[in-house]
């Protein structure tokens, strides 16, 4: 078992958890963003199975969230070829020092 500790943005909870659970019933799409989160590299890469089993969701579930997030700017996927594994920024769009390009939520 790891000993990180991780910060968790305040919204994450009071805020995007009601909208992605609640409003949008995207259950999975919360457990993916909490996961991509979490990891330290803002960019980083892993492939849908590995995301699946890092969330226990499967493959296809997290295939859709991650297109729910790109949809609503939380996640940018970054893909260089069709075979390459996909490299996923998280966003943070609620955060004033986040790209000026990012919608406010």
């Amino acid at each position: 078992m790891s000993d990180k500790q991780h910060t968790l943005d305040a919204y994450v909870l009071d805020t995007l958890m009601r909208d992605l659970v609640g409003h949008d019933r995207r259950t999975s799409a919360f457990l993916v963003y909490l996961a991509l989160s979490a990891l330290s590299d803002s960019r980083l890469r892993l492939s849908h199975a590995q995301l699946a089993e890092r969330t226990g969701l499967s493959k296809r579930s997290v295939q859709a969230a991650v297109i729910h997030l790109a949809g609503r700017k939380l996640v940018r996927p970054i893909r260089s070829g069709a075979t390459d594994v996909t490299r996923y920024e998280v966003l943070t769009p609620w955060r004033r020092d986040a790209q000026s390009s990012a919608p406010r939520l």
